[in-house]
């Protein structure tokens, strides 16, 4: 017999679309709703922070779960937000050390090492990136992204190396947030593929949901939401190939989903490597996936910024055998 839970249901808000915001995406008019809510006990809901509950799945309508943020709504409408509770308590700061290629009073630009968590969740509660920040940047990082990640932008997954651009206030991570939005910040990816792909550069065009089965894995889905990404075929091997990866939009393991859909799955991806006995052929224990590059303007100066990371030791040494 299931327990039951201990926590507080989740309040809900109801928002009903006035003629004025007819025709507007979903998180736009709901955003502007929000804001127009001036009663004491609101919740402060971001752009942002309403797409992340969609993408949560706790909004509804008729009772049916919307998680399109583009949709186009229309008069009459009576959308239902679920809002968590707030966390309860904030993450403790340790002392991790971490490499950090940029800093200044508005953003940090720091190198990930494979195996470190971005941000607490369950079965991840310290040692995490988020944790190593708060000690680094004390109180100052924004909060915008909920009391569980803050300065964090955007994520890298648990064993995915390299570049991140983190906010060290609100007004930064606003002017991220936006640019991720518009796509203006721009990341590049190495990835090493079984096999190599036949057309050596091209687009893959293909929409993320989660999977219908297994709902901690996502999968390329025609309700799934709008994902592209750009590959270049950099070296070809005798069953392998080094392949750079733009992305156009930001889904999770948009890359990994991707590469598998074309038939070429990251060496090393326990999750969708398609039951291939990887490690015995290639002893590699992670996904060879690498951020080696970012770009973005400065939040403050308008800047263009450019950082780009080396390959890791672990990868460049599956690269020398795979040679």
């Amino acid at each position: 017999m299931k327990k039951p839970s201990l926590q507080p249901p989740a309040p809900s808000l109801l928002f009903p679309i006035p003629p004025a915001l007819a025709g507007q995406r979903l998180d736009k008019a709901l955003a502007v709703l929000a804001a127009a809510d001036t009663s004491p006990d609101a919740p402060v809901l971001s752009r942002a922070r309403l797409q992340a509950l969609l993408a949560e799945e706790r909004l509804t309508l008729n009772g049916k779960m919307i998680a399109d943020a583009s949709r186009k709504v229309k008069e009459g409408e009576v959308y239902e937000l679920a809002v968590p509770p707030p966390e309860a308590a904030k993450p403790e700061a340790q002392k991790i050390a971490l490499n950090i290629v940029y800093e200044d009073d508005d953003v940090l630009v720091i190198d990930k090492a494979p195996g470190l968590v971005v941000h607490p969740a369950p079965g991840n509660r310290d040692q995490t990136l988020v944790n190593a920040l708060l000690a680094h940047c004390g109180d100052t990082l924004s909060g915008i992204g909920g009391v569980a990640r803050p300065g964090i932008v955007h994520r890298l997954d648990k064993d995915t190396s390299g570049l991140m651009v983190v906010a060290k206030n609100d007004l930064a991570h606003q002017a991220l947030s936006a640019q991720f939005a518009d796509r203006s910040l721009s990341r590049t990816y190495q990835a090493l593929v079984h096999g190599a792909p036949v057309l050596r550069m091209g687009i893959i065009d293909a929409p993320i949901g989660r999977h219908t089965r297994d709902r901690k894995k996502m999968a390329v889905a025609a309700k799934g939401k709008a994902a592209r990404t750009r590959y270049k075929v950099l070296e070809i091997f005798t069953d392998a190939a080094l392949v750079e990866c733009n992305l156009e939009t930001g889904r999770t393991h948009q890359i990994r989903v991707h590469m598998t859909h074309i038939k070429h799955p990251l060496i090393g991806d326990p999750t969708y490597g398609r039951g291939r006995a990887q490690k015995k052929v290639y002893d590699f224990p992670r996904q060879a996936l690498h951020a080696a590059a970012i770009k973005f303007i400065h939040p403050r100066t308008g800047k263009m910024m450019s950082f780009t990371s080396p390959l890791p030791k672990d990868m460049q040494g599956l690269l020398k055998r795979l040679r």
